[in-house]
């Protein structure tokens, strides 16, 4: 079949560019034809907290990928559309994430279903942001109507295009995990990559961070007597896109900065084993969630993991069996932590770990895709 992608893409980072990345190698590996439309200008640079869009990785292999995509000119939106309703392919994957694109990805993919040909497809990470502006329900409608049908990555997403009252056919499938980050490294080695003293013992929380991952709710569960009397060091491993100052006032007043290892960048592809193979466990203590690919890359190298009882996270992570399901408090993840340790759960986990594994495998997510566009035939 013929497949077109439009959305994030390389040289842009970051997970949903990787996502789009992977799942088109696994279409060319099923042996479809697979261009992608990504953006020539994706976000304005005053409406980017971070310090770049661009990865630094080199590109990924036998991908076709074309830079057309401009999100706030119109004119060029219209130049898109006609050319992907020109090129006609039988479905056109739509990734859509946040309401800023509605108007850009949603009016391209009104031009291309003029063909009558192309099934539009969009697999939605979030329809309702976690950080709510303005017209974001409005807009997240606009786009929704440019479509034939939905899928989401977790329940709460499709639950929320449900709530819409959208007439269209919404399929959930996990998210697949991520195998794109190279193989667990020996964990001493890993330590000593990152210069981390070898005698202690290290909890992980990886990725951007911005309020609603609940930095803060992990850092005040490292200032509990309980965690205080341990061995345990927390890394955080990702660039600030909200603010810095919050998180470093947090660890100033509760005097853990030795036990707190800050690395405050994005952190490219070919380092993110590194830390991973570094940690025991992985913590996403998130105030609201729908998936996370943090959770996927955790799969990949065996990890278990920490989760707040929000949006999907506690459908991914079966609790006291790949790691824990905890509530929004600090004390209550820092009894997790302990009792992670003082129970040696790593060993009792690996199992439940390697099983749970087999459900986020690639080709769930395109046997999803095309039994969507069988039904949409008919």
């Amino acid at each position: 079949m013929n497949i077109t992608f439009l959305g994030p893409a390389y040289p842009y980072r970051g997970g949903i560019a990787a996502l789009n990345n992977r799942l088109a190698q696994e279409l060319i590996f099923e042996g479809h034809n697979v261009k992608i439309e990504t953006f020539t200008l994706q976000y304005p640079n005053f409406l980017f907290p971070g310090k770049t869009q661009f990865s630094e990785d080199a590109k990924p292999k036998n991908l076709n990928i074309t830079r057309s995509v401009n999100s706030i000119n119109p004119i060029n939106w219209k130049i898109v559309g006609n050319k992907i309703k020109k090129d006609a392919p039988d479905i056109l994957i739509v990734r859509y994430w946040m309401p800023f694109v509605a108007p850009s990805l949603g009016t391209i993919s009104r031009i291309v279903r003029r063909n009558n040909k192309t099934k539009i497809i969009a697999i939605v990470d979030n329809f309702i942001p976690h950080e709510k502006r303005f017209a974001d329900k409005e807009l997240s409608k606009y786009f929704s109507k440019s479509v034939d049908a939905f899928i989401t990555m977790s329940k709460s997403v499709f639950k929320e295009i449900e709530d819409v009252s959208v007439d269209k056919p919404i399929k959930y499938t996990p998210h697949p995990i991520y195998d794109i980050y190279g193989d667990t490294l020996n964990k001493n080695i890993a330590k000593k990559s990152l210069s981390l003293l070898p005698e202690f013992n290290y909890i992980l929380f990886f990725g951007l961070i911005r309020d609603y991952k609940g930095l803060d709710l992990l850092l005040q569960a490292m200032a509990t007597q309980e965690l205080r009397k341990t061995n345990i060091k927390l890394i955080i491993a990702g660039e600030f896109y909200s603010n810095r100052e919050k998180y470093e006032k947090i660890i100033k007043e509760n005097k853990i900065e030795e036990n707190v290892i800050l690395f405050p960048k994005f952190i490219p592809d070919n380092e993110v084993n590194i830390y991973f193979s570094a940690a025991d466990i992985v913590v996403q203590p998130y105030k609201t969630a729908t998936q996370s690919g943090v959770t996927q890359i955790a799969y990949h190298f065996n990890k278990p993991m920490i989760v707040t009882n929000v949006g999907g996270l506690p459908e991914i992570v079966p609790n006291k069996k790949c790691g824990y399901v905890v509530e929004q408090k600090p004390a209550e993840i820092s009894n997790a932590i302990i009792d992670f340790y003082e129970n040696n759960r790593q060993e009792e986990f690996k199992p439940f770990i390697e099983l749970e594994k087999e459900k986020y495998e690639w080709q769930k997510l395109t046997e999803t895709i095309f039994n969507i566009f069988d039904e949409l035939k008919k």
